[in-house]
């Protein structure tokens, strides 16, 4: 039952869909009906509004902090599985929203904040993996999928394998979510950070 309650926990808190609310905050529209039409922060820079970009990014990682961190306070007496539920649902909920007919998110920001709850040296450890990826390509989705990829191997050298399994499912499965964005990489189509498409390509977090 703590590890249900720890799992809506995080779906409930992961399905807050902040880039929706940025963009229309910022005069954009309606951001489902620009560029790619996903609600991350990669598809919100299109619009031009770099504020409200970096305060989805802040956002989508923050929910997914705020989760494991609650579940850590609310529910402690289960050992670490409160926590590694309520990452799960908060991942999940922003892939899946229910509020939007569970078209959500990419979940890589979601999936940062929830690493650097866990333990943030790992979550530093991702974000760095990204920036230099992104430094040296500049396409968003190519970086994340570095980064992620390599964090069951750094939650593994820190010893923390319950967190490892979890970043290994979470990985498999945001690398899924990013299957379109592989196939326009083998094509040499994806659009780079900072682009302002109009085209349904493209990537979110």
């Amino acid at each position: 039952m703590t590890l249900l309650q720890a799992l809506l926990l995080g779906y409930l808190l992961g399905t807050i869909p902040f880039g929706l609310f940025f963009t229309r905050l910022s005069g954009a529209g309606d951001i489902r009906a620009i560029g790619s039409g996903n609600i991350g922060a990669t598809n919100v820079l299109r619009t031009g509004k770099k504020w409200a970009a970096a305060a989805t990014l802040f956002c989508d990682g923050a929910k997914g902090a705020v989760a494991v961190i609650a579940a850590r306070l609310l529910l402690p007496s289960a050992g670490a599985g409160p926590e590694i539920f309520a990452a799960l649902g908060a991942v999940l909920g922003h892939l899946f929203p229910v509020w939007l007919k569970f078209k959500g998110g990419k979940g890589v920001a979601t999936f940062l904040g929830v690493t650097l709850a866990l333990h943030w040296p790992v979550g530093l450890m991702v974000a760095a993996t990204w920036l230099g990826a992104a430094l040296i390509w500049r396409i968003s989705s190519l970086s994340a999928l570095i980064a992620i990829a390599l964090s069951p191997a750094y939650f593994l050298l820190m010893g923390f394998y319950d967190y490892a399994a979890l970043a290994l499912l979470l990985s498999a499965l945001i690398t899924v979510m990013h299957r379109d964005n592989i196939r326009r990489l083998i094509r040499g189509e994806e659009p780079r950070i900072g682009s302002r498409s109009g085209d349904k390509s493209g990537t979110q977090r």
